[in-house]
């Protein structure tokens, strides 16, 4: 082979690779079977015709964070074009004159816009002929061809589509979208997708749980910088920054909720954010941060004493918070435990037992009182995940268990964070173990021992 048709070849691989890492690859995407098993899935669920719209590069916080893929729509797709769209429908039996119809899906891609590709990178277009392997979809079509498609599945007196229907206030990318269906077909009914949807993200597969394992594992270094870095007269800011940058590095593309690094007060504040307090000593600092891989989110929280050392006080409440958290660890069965309050296998009951039998506060009260929040909940492509909390915890699910006490009387907060899972034989896994999570460890890592 001559040398320039080497050239040509090592060329057009290279444009390859960047040219598909531009029309929504740069994440660590799994195989397209896993997200056409679960497009199959939620047809089984929905049992009719589903349409959703991703996220465009405009809505709300995309403009200062830059674009995020709609959850829902990247579960099913595994896509992070702006401006898409896609179609599954169920198969159906032939029935009053209308025929066997296939099961069925399609994924609508936006017109390039090579002005705007100048701004934002090549996308990926339904005229290219490679696009139905690339994104795994069965079709791919242009987004104008999805007005006569949706006419052609819903077919009959009154024609049901299930979409993501916003409720109150929460944002939906498809809320414009859909005003046009129903302009298209004033007699198109709109039932609600994300409950059959949370119901599948509830249960995650092995790609799923490797991803936010890399999440874990990237924000566990975060903590780790941290706790060499908290020491007193440093901001708190300066910690948030250092575990941006930590697990950034290790292939985080944001945070995956707002960074909390709350000291003396502020430690008893659940969702404080302003980060700006100077750490003092003798105080504890609450740092509830982690990032976000490839969209799966982490969650971890750690409670450090800012010298280094708890007192006897801040030592006797953060085991007893670490005690609830174990407590509820040993008492977990899967396919039988829930994060429930007031079910008769909650894990949240069992851990504030323990908080509320073990302690007292100034007055002599049990602490129960300060335990104000929730034991847990799921994570997976929000870092509160959908799900129905009324089911078990059973093998495939992800979720936090976190319990806390918080006594503003005393400046004294504590949480002790981790991420967990249950794997196919029912056992409880630790994802976030490799964070020391004991009082004289923590004492140790500060120490640098």
């Amino acid at each position: 082979m001559k040398k320039s048709q080497i050239s040509l070849k090592s060329f057009v691989a290279f444009f390859s690779v960047v040219f598909l890492t531009a029309t929504g690859f740069a994440l660590d995407r799994q195989p397209n079977s896993d997200y056409h098993a679960r497009r199959e899935a939620l047809a089984k669920k929905a049992n009719g015709v589903v349409i959703l719209f991703a996220a465009t590069e405009n809505d709300g916080p995309n403009d200062l964070y830059g674009f995020r893929q709609d959850d829902n729509f990247y579960y099913l797709s595994g896509m992070n074009v702006p401006g898409a769209a896609l179609l599954i429908a169920s198969a159906e039996e032939a029935k009053d004159n209308n025929p066997a119809r296939p099961y069925s899906e399609i994924l609508f891609l936006p017109p390039r816009n090579m002005t705007q590709e100048k701004w934002t990178g090549p996308k990926l277009g339904a005229e290219n002929p490679e696009a139905p392997k690339i994104t795994g979809f069965d079709r791919v079509e242009d987004m104008t061809q999805l007005p006569g498609e949706v006419e052609r599945f819903t077919i009959g007196a009154r024609p049901v589509i299930y979409t993501d229907v916003a409720a109150g206030d929460e944002p939906s990318p498809s809320a414009r979208p859909l005003e046009f269906l129903k302009r298209l077909n004033a007699y198109i009914v709109f039932e609600d997708v994300k409950p059959a949807l949370s119901s599948l993200r509830t249960t995650k597969d092995a790609g799923e749980v490797a991803l936010i394992r890399k999440a874990v594992d990237a924000s566990v270094a975060a903590h780790f910088a941290a706790f060499k870095a908290v020491k007193p007269n440093v901001n708190e800011r300066e910690i948030s920054a250092l575990m941006q940058y930590e697990w950034g590095k290790r292939g985080c593309e944001r945070v995956a909720y707002a960074p909390i690094v709350g000291s003396g007060y502020y430690s008893t504040v659940l969702h404080y954010s302003d980060d700006d307090n100077v750490m003092k000593s003798g105080d504890v600092v609450v740092i509830d941060a982690a990032g976000e891989y490839s969209m799966y989110a982490s969650d971890i929280t750690r409670t450090l004493p800012i010298n280094g050392h708890f007192t006897a006080r801040q030592r006797e409440i953060y085991d007893i918070v670490l005690g609830a958290q174990q407590a509820a660890m040993q008492a977990f069965q899967s396919g039988k435990s829930t994060l429930r309050k007031g079910s008769p296998d909650s894990l949240y009951q069992v851990a504030y037992d323990y908080i509320n039998t073990h302690g007292k506060d100034l007055h002599g009260q049990p602490l129960g009182q300060y335990f104000i929040h929730g034991l847990g909940h799921y994570i997976g492509l929000n870092v509160h995940d959908p799900g129905d909390y009324t089911v078990p915890l059973g093998p495939g699910t992800a979720f936090t268990i976190e319990p806390g006490i918080y006594i503003p009387e005393e400046n004294l907060g504590v949480r002790i964070e981790d991420d967990f899972y249950v794997d196919a034989s029912g056992k409880l896994i630790k994802l976030s173990e490799a964070l020391p999570s004991k009082a004289e460890d923590v004492e140790k890592e500060m120490a640098g021992k």
